[in-house]
């Protein structure tokens, strides 16, 4: 039955195919983040064990399973072959939300370990999901609307907690749990969509590169060939990962240090920048040749970059408010993450023609994303303990304005250098080759 309907959908137009996919893979993302994300909604106040807040713990211990799973998923995500790619999705959500009724069950602070338990499995999910969607001439813009979810969702799920805490009465223990019970439904129905969506086709895998798993000696010769852009590449995400988890862990806190107490603001804000960040990614899907596209991508990192700068030199010298800031800082903030996830690797791949896949490389960069992540966490904990999560977001972006519009400059000349290269050398052989 299901295989009769993926015939009939490969039948549809293109265009049909693409939306479909795009808003599935949107709805499975976003509906993950009700199992990952719902505990942020709450502040567990006046609990501290070794010194240390015990909502920075639950972080901690979320994120360490989260960041384990990305060094497991380098090597899972890069040889799989997309064989029961639904059934893996639903079974690993199954466990994370299992161990969120652990977490819920059992006692501070022995419930902290359910939190490592429920980040593992979740950490898999982006690059499952990514699978169905890469090396199509449409990824652009099914990416574009995925990477949506990086946003919006997160914001949506702790608007949702915020609710079922202020307004149902519910714990903040049972909270996540029952957050993540509201989206079960949801995520299998798009995980079934997802699984009926036709594979590339033959001009996919020519305009894009055909993609395939990538064996360990293959991975080294990926990271070899590219090597000096990959540094750059993850000095960059590292920077934006850190300060885009301490946004969205911390959200909360960070709205409180500026004395903003609207609890939908999370929502209102996150929901202003993803229609942002669709159009300007969604734009690229006109983009063509693939060196344009990816020099434009890195351009919209660079000012994604230079955005939160302006922004925050606005807001200290009380050009600008705390919501101002906080939307223009958040737009930079993503404007920069969210092609990394989405784009960036999908053109980079289709540039210099190069057999392999997304899932490598993205989740090599995740997982020393999410490792510094933690020990930004530790080193503020412990090193910076009197800070406010607002001002110490307020001086983490700024290293990144600096640090990321550098290395992004640096990365587009290598790129851009290395790709013009292979032209010329490739025009060269052509014209000897005919004389």
């Amino acid at each position: 039955m299901a295989q009769k309907l993926s015939i009939k959908i490969a039948k549809w137009p293109y265009a049909i195919t693409s939306i479909l996919s795009a808003l599935a893979a949107f709805g499975a993302y976003s509906s993950m983040y009700a199992f990952r994300k719902a505990f942020a909604a709450g502040t567990y106040s006046g609990q501290h064990y070794l010194h240390v807040d015990y909502k920075v713990w639950l972080v901690i211990f979320q994120v360490v399973g989260y960041t384990l799973s990305k060094f497991y998923g380098i090597r899972f995500i890069a040889e799989l072959k997309g064989k029961k790619r639904g059934a893996t999705i639903l079974i690993l959500v199954g466990i994370s939300w299992l161990a969120l009724l652990g977490f819920a069950l059992v006692p501070p602070p022995y419930n902290m370990i359910f939190l490592f338990v429920n980040g593992f499995p979740l950490g898999l999910i982006w690059g499952l999901v990514f699978g169905y969607l890469e090396g199509r001439r449409s990824t652009e813009f099914m990416a574009a609307v995925l990477s949506i979810s990086l946003i919006f969702g997160s914001g949506f799920v702790k608007t949702v907690g915020q609710t079922l805490l202020h307004h149902n009465q519910v714990s903040e223990y049972f909270m996540p749990f029952l957050t993540g019970a509201l989206f079960v439904l949801p995520i299998i129905f798009f995980v079934i969509i997802l699984e009926l969506m036709p594979p590339p086709t033959a001009q996919d895998k020519m305009l894009r590169t055909e993609r395939k798993p990538m064996a360990a000696a293959e991975r080294k010769q990926f990271i070899n060939r590219f090597l000096p852009g990959i540094i750059l590449t993850l000095i960059i995400y590292v920077l934006l990962t850190v300060m885009r988890d301490v946004r969205d862990n911390f959200e909360v806190e960070i709205w409180d240090s500026l004395g903003i107490t609207d609890k939908n603001i999370y929502a209102k804000i996150d929901s202003r920048i993803s229609v942002i960040v669709l159009i300007a990614m969604g734009m690229l899907f006109l983009v063509k040749k693939n060196l344009k596209a990816f020099s434009i991508i890195h351009l919209m990192i660079v000012g994604g970059c230079l955005l939160i700068g302006a922004a925050t030199w606005l807001f200290t010298i009380h050009i600008i408010g705390p919501v101002s800031w906080m939307t223009m800082a958040g737009l930079g903030l993503y404007l920069g993450y969210v092609p990394y996830n989405a784009i960036f690797f999908e053109r980079m791949i289709a540039t210099f023609h190069y057999k392999s896949n997304v899932g490598f490389v993205m989740y090599l960069a995740d997982s020393l994303g999410y490792l510094a992540s933690v020990s930004v966490l530790l080193i503020k904990e412990f090193g910076k303990p009197t800070i406010s999560w607002g001002n110490f977001f307020k001086e983490g972006i700024v290293l990144v304005a600096v640090v990321g519009s550098i290395c992004g400059m640096a990365s587009l000349i290598y790129f851009y250098l290395s790709a013009r290269k292979i032209s010329l050398r490739k025009k060269t052989q052509l014209k000897f080759s005919t004389i």
